[in-house]
């Protein structure tokens, strides 16, 4: 049964697929004209590689039995004719589970043992050891053998107390928390630390990511799903139980996890079936929704139209049966609705801002070098045509000046190579304070820091200072980086000026994405620092696990921006060597057409023409070029949207005024 998410989800995937084709002929046609420097396609070839791989990652969060693995079943496997992933009473899901495509793995399950928490590793770094992990083969278009497999997420062992402590599942301060104890002694733990399905369905392989978590307040609950995973998900869903609303396990899992994250929100009341009441008309029940409704958006302050009353089992068996009027009256097409309407148009405009920005900063390197080398054929034929009617005297006197300024500006080269070794000096510098190292040398002042006031509840602002120093790196960084751009601006109009360059340098990468991913970080984190969770810090294992899921998140956060500042060097220099390339190639044809005209009667004629159809094509190129653009830009443009900052929609003056 299709849906109105499934709809906008495939127009998504067909706007990233032509902005990707409008992309590919672009870059192709600058290949094949030799328009595009190292930067320029490097950019290119980044935003085709991100619309193709671009994930979008929506996370269902619920306490147990709220039906969150039916909500699942109703929207992504409907299809199958059968209950796919485990949805009885009572726990079901009992590890965090990733479920999407990934085109270089087979259709299977890949599960992390529990054991690997003895480790102090990332899931991030478990996914470099592909060897620890178990896997089992899915058969997509058998649904029982998959519903079997699938079932493999509710297994648990037992373990006996000591270990299920070094583990995190039993803490001796919270008695109350812990799980019964059997009467060999043992404690039932899942047998699962993670677990990731790679699944063939159509809305999976566009991109999309399902983040099916366990209960976040469980003892033992996955410290990464909370600190990494749930923070950096696109959407969250929240689910709740309609006949319960809001109860003190799901607040706390609210107020802990999800009301301090800045992804969209959305709330499920789930099972409003179960409140259906032979002693009272529908119209009495719908009222009782309602106030449900409302009740719930007022007690976790979100707006009522964010709040979704729904029956996942009615929308499973509608969809499975193809009984359109039982889906439409689980209320899940809202939801769908909700997300076609908000989250989907927010990812595209994202991906819209990217997508210009690369236009912009091409066009103009593209424009500049159409415009350099229509600059020099213009002094090439001003130079062959001041030859007309002289003597061969005079054409071997155009020779030696020539030669002379072949000579002249070849020493240019001298500059050229002091000009790099001062920018990769400074560069080095405005990178200094975003290295590895660095950082952890931080994280080792923010250990000492907390060793000494975790107790004493200094935790947190032992963190913010930490947050604050690295937001200070950032600006550190950012200013290196403008005294980089100032001496390179000094050096381009030099250059400019005595060797007759065009160079220029595009804007300074932004710092405002790192320090609001900063931001994000210090109010995910921060919270494990408090009075609630000073037990479980002091604890080395648990410790040492979050030092480096943290660790990992900011080096994250500094490469991307050491990327970025290396990349807008590279586009500096590339420029340079690009323009160095043409500059001697134009010298060399100069030489070869007066030597053509000293040796042959006629030839200045020839060449005359010659350069002024290459004026021609440069001129059919530059129209050419502008239109493949505008293409791409007219493709990714949001109907209304606006352009980024200092963007411009006419490229043609800067070609027009250099054809002057």
């Amino acid at each position: 049964m299709t849906t109105a998410f499934t709809d906008s989800f495939d127009q998504l995937l067909g706007w990233r697929r032509a902005v990707e084709g409008r992309a590919d002929d672009w870059l192709r046609w600058l290949t094949d004209h030799d328009l595009a420097d190292e930067a320029s396609a490097a950019r290119l070839r980044s935003l085709r590689e991100r619309l193709a791989d671009e994930k979008l990652t929506v996370a269902f969060v619920a306490e147990f039995s709220r039906g969150k693995s039916e909500l699942i079943n109703a929207i992504f496997f409907a299809d199958t004719g059968q209950r796919i992933l485990p949805a009885t009473p009572g726990r079901t899901t009992m590890s965090p589970v990733e479920l999407g495509c990934w085109r270089d793995e087979p259709p299977q399950m890949s599960m992390l043992p529990i054991d690997t928490r003895l480790d102090a590793r990332t899931l991030a770094d478990w996914r470099r050891v592909p060897e620890r992990w178990a896997r089992v083969a899915l058969s997509p278009h058998q649904p029982r053998q998959l519903a079997e497999a699938l079932a493999e997420v509710k297994r648990t062992e037992r373990v006996d107390v000591d270990m299920a402590r070094r583990l995190g599942f039993w803490d001796d301060a919270t008695p109350e928390d812990n799980p019964p104890v059997d009467a060999q002694g043992r404690v039932e733990i899942p047998a699962w630390r993670h677990v990731r399905i790679n699944y063939p369905h159509p809305l999976l392989e566009q991109g999309l990511v399902v983040l099916d978590t366990p209960g976040l307040n469980a003892i033992g609950a996955e410290p990464e799903l909370t600190l990494n995973l749930l923070p950096s998900a696109h959407a969250t869903v929240f689910i709740l139980a309609a006949d319960t609303g809001v109860t003190r396990s799901d607040l706390a899992i609210w107020r802990d996890h999800l009301g301090m994250n800045d992804s969209a929100r959305y709330v499920v009341l789930n099972k409003i079936d179960t409140l259906a009441d032979p002693m009272a008309s529908p119209h009495e029940v719908a009222l009782q929704i309602e106030a449900q409704r409302q009740a719930t958006a007022q007690t976790l302050q979100v707006p009522a139209e964010r709040v979704f009353p729904m029956s996942a089992r009615q929308a499973l068996a509608g969809r499975v049966g193809r009984v359109e009027s039982l889906d439409a009256a689980s209320g899940l097409q809202a939801l769908e609705r909700a997300l076609r309407e908000d989250l989907l148009p927010r990812r595209r405009e994202v991906l819209e801002r990217a997508v210009l920005g690369d236009v912009r900063e091409v066009s103009v390197q593209v424009d500049r070098r159409l415009a350099d080398r229509r600059r020099q054929l213009a002094e090439q034929m001003l130079e062959l045509r001041g030859l007309r009617g002289k003597s061969s005297a005079k054409v071997r006197l155009m020779l030696k000046r020539v030669n002379d300024e072949t000579v002249e500006f070849e020493r240019c080269t001298a500059r050229l190579q002091a000009l790099r070794m001062v920018q990769g000096r400074m560069l080095k510098d405005a990178l200094s304070p975003l290295s590895g190292e660095r950082l952890r040398l931080e994280f080792t002042r923010l250990q000492t820091d907390l060793k000494a006031s975790l107790l004493k509840l200094g935790g947190r602002r032992a963190f913010a200072a930490l947050c604050e120093r690295l937001r200070d790196r950032l600006r550190l960084s950012q200013q290196r980086g403008l005294e980089v751009r100032s001496m390179l601006e000094a050096s381009f109009a030099q250059l400019n000026a005595e060797y007759g360059f065009a160079l220029a340098l595009g804007d300074n990468p932004s710092l405002d994405a790192a320090l609001a991913e900063i931001d994000l970080i210090e109010r995910s984190y921060a919270h494990y620092l408090g009075l609630g969770h000073a037990i479980r810090l002091s604890n080395e294992a648990f410790m040492e696990q979050f030092r480096r899921m943290l660790l990992s998140k900011l080096g994250l956060v500094f490469e991307s921006v050491s990327s970025d500042l290396e990349t807008w060097s590279r586009a500096a220099s590339s420029q340079v060597e690009a323009q160095l390339r043409e500059r001697r190639a134009a010298f060399r044809r100069r030489r070869e057409s007066l030597e053509r005209i000293q040796t042959a009667a006629g030839e200045l004629d020839t060449r005359l023409g010659e350069l002024e159809a290459s004026e021609r094509h440069l001129q059919t190129l530059g129209t050419e070029g502008q239109r493949l653009a505008a293409r791409l830009r007219d493709e990714a443009r949001l109907q209304g949207s606006v352009e980024p900052e200092g963007a411009t929609t006419d490229l043609q003056p800067p070609l027009r005024a250099a054809s002057g």
